[in-house]
């Protein structure tokens, strides 16, 4: 392995460490903000990657671009109003990734027409490239991503039970899904657009 492959391997999991924990970080603070304690007493509102981090998802990452971190603990019977709560709490992940990628997708295109460092290029294509798709691919509505919990929160109640007594059917479906590649070609043109959107 070249010194050049090395470095990219390095840059792209620094990214992914730093994307993973705000993501879940942007969870816990906003489920605290709207009356639910439980992301803070079991340490999660800290920057600290190590508190977040699965392994294996973080392998995930690095390998193949979309990766998972430790759900932060939410109790959305804390919440004055729950289906808002549960919304707002799950909408709050890819919202974060989707200001990193809009602050890196900027930096991206400033370091383009200045002629940065290359590797700086690179962490900031690599931030902007990782934050946009985890943003979308967490937005898709199957259990267990940030989607669905979003969608079910807009369902009337009996929908929203039945929802939840089959969801865990739908994890198998969004891997088929995806090592079929057959979740690519919907999303990667929506990740593909947005990430020019943002570096043009």
């Amino acid at each position: 392995m070249d010194l050049d492959t090395i470095l990219y391997y390095s840059m792209l999991a620094v990214a992914a460490l730093i994307s993973l924990t705000l993501h879940e970080c942007a969870h816990g603070y906003t489920a605290l903000l709207l009356g639910d304690p439980t992301a803070k007493a079991s340490g999660r509102l800290t920057l600290n990657p190590v508190k977040h981090i699965d392994i294996f998802g973080l392998v995930m990452m690095i390998l193949l671009k979309i990766g998972y971190a430790k759900p932060v603990p939410i109790n959305p019977y804390y919440f004055r109003n729950r289906r808002r709560g549960i919304f707002l709490t799950s909408a709050a992940g890819p919202a974060a990734n989707l200001i990193l990628a809009v602050l890196f997708g900027r930096l991206t295109a400033a370091s383009l027409r200045g002629g940065w460092n290359i590797y700086l290029v690179l962490f900031f294509v690599l931030m902007c490239q990782l934050n946009v798709g985890l943003a979308v691919f967490n937005l898709l509505p199957f259990p267990p991503l940030d989607g669905s919990k979003m969608f079910v929160s807009l369902l009337p109640a009996k929908w929203e039970q039945m929802f939840y007594r089959y969801q865990k059917y739908f994890y198998g479906i969004v891997l088929i899904l995806y090592f079929t590649r057959v979740l690519n070609k919907i999303i990667d043109p929506v990740i593909n657009y947005i990430y020019r959107l943002l570096i043009s």
